[in-house]
């Protein structure tokens, strides 16, 4: 990737979107204070239209764009979050466009709900993957029971997914993948959000000096 030129995440946003889910990475892609590289990424949200949605937590949110106008070349990732939908077979748009990402060589990041909407599309059938739990991806008929892994998040080559009490692995494994820590940032900002223990504080602050000496 041509680090040179900002590229966009997308988050995809609908009604009743579990938007606790993907706060973590969404926070971390948008601060610059740790990043290797400031301006590489930046967030867009996208809905089915550019009508406002309503969060799970009540949190409204206009899209930036609507999915038809989503431009692939500009685009880093696309980011699924949970809820209720899924599981009414609803979506349907969005994981066609994951289809899209996928082909061209983007990744998809989808947790809880989300992770059904692509084992019902064929998309986890070839990947190692992980969910809510296992008999909830069987209920779709899915045909990738074989690689399915018991643990929180897992990235497998451009599909990183996750379970819904995982938001935090979640956007470790979407940090990884964008490359936007070094390996010491990453590992101090996880101990410190999984522990609340102060020497990953430290640690973190001291990954921050360095940086900004350099």
């Amino acid at each position: 990737m041509n680090t040179s030129q900002k590229k966009f995440v997308h988050l995809y946003v609908f009604d009743k979107m579990v938007d606790w889910e993907a706060s973590y990475a969404v926070g971390g892609i948008n601060d610059p204070m740790f990043q290797k590289n400031p301006n590489r990424y930046s967030v867009k949200t996208v809905g089915l239209s550019k009508d406002p949605v309503t969060t799970a937590g009540g949190i409204r949110i206009l899209p930036d764009l609507s999915l038809d106008e989503l431009d692939l070349s500009q685009s880093a990732m696309l980011i699924l979050p949970g809820g209720t939908s899924w599981d009414r077979g609803l979506n349907g748009e969005v994981i066609q466009k994951a289809q899209d990402f996928i082909s061209h060589g983007i990744p998809v990041a989808a947790i809880c709900g989300a992770t059904a909407g692509m084992a019902r599309a064929g998309l986890l059938d070839n990947v190692k993957h992980t969910s809510n739990a296992l008999i909830y991806l069987q209920a779709t008929q899915y045909k990738g029971s074989s690689l399915y892994v018991e643990q929180p998040a897992v990235t497998d080559n451009l599909v990183i997914t996750a379970g819904g009490t995982a938001s935090l692995e979640f956007a470790y494994n979407i940090f990884q993948k964008l490359d936007i820590f070094s390996a010491d940032v990453l590992d101090a900002w996880y101990g410190l959000y999984k522990t609340g223990e102060e020497k990953y504080f430290y640690a973190l602050m001291k990954c921050f000096e360095n940086t900004s000496e350099s």
